[in-house]
């Protein structure tokens, strides 16, 4: 008998001690993701103040929390970017910002995602494509402020770095052209894993 993609989708009616555990290894790998896009696939930029970074590791914190949820997702993305800082010697001192931003960007993303546009049972393409837009940017645009804006702060009164003016205003406008293309790129690899995941049996559904 044929099986349909909906029979195949990971079920919330599953024992809650099996879903935790299939979303505790898609929040692993998407940590390692996170990570690996991160550290292989960026662009340094050295500042006075400090280095920035021209990279897609915000695209799959977003993607994370809009296949995993708010919490799950974002702890995925905040793991693995904070792990990034962690072994190198230039970003170690911000490691506590980037756990605290990139989590709650994932929070942000995975709640307007599934708690307002129920996007893993939605049916409707266009509202689909609009939730997950609407979702992907609102995570994103508070990433563009409160990173910069934190890590201004971190630097000018715990690390008491001078240049800290300095390396705000690369940062902001690094982290926005990192947010718009981060965007285009959430929103395509979603749409895209979509329906293979579902045929996988490796889509969530999320209330």
């Amino acid at each position: 008998m044929k099986t349909t993609s909906l029979e195949h989708t990971v079920s919330t009616s599953l024992p809650d001690s099996s879903l935790r555990l299939k979303k505790l290894a898609f929040a692993a790998i998407f940590a390692a993701l996170t990570y690996v896009v991160f550290t292989y696939l960026s662009i340094p930029i050295p500042t006075p103040g400090g280095k920035v970074s021209v990279h897609l590791g915000n695209a799959f914190v977003v993607l994370g929390a809009l296949l995993l949820g708010p919490l799950y997702g974002g702890l995925g993305g905040a793991i693995g970017l904070t792990i990034g800082d962690l072994i190198d010697p230039v970003y170690i001192v911000e490691a506590p910002v980037t756990f605290v931003v990139k989590l709650l960007v994932g929070v942000i993303a995975g709640l307007i995602a599934h708690r307002l546009g129920h996007i893993s049972t939605q049916q409707n393409q266009r509202k689909l494509t609009q939730w997950v837009v609407i979702a992907s940017a609102a995570g994103l645009l508070f990433n563009t402020f409160a990173d910069p804006g934190l890590r201004y702060l971190y630097k000018l009164f715990i690390l008491g770095r001078p240049a800290a003016e300095v390396t705000f205003a690369i940062n902001f406008t690094v982290t926005a052209i990192n947010a718009a293309v981060s965007l285009v790129i959430t929103v395509l690899l979603y749409l895209a894993l979509r329906v293979p995941l579902k045929k996988a049996g490796l889509f969530f559904r999320l209330r």
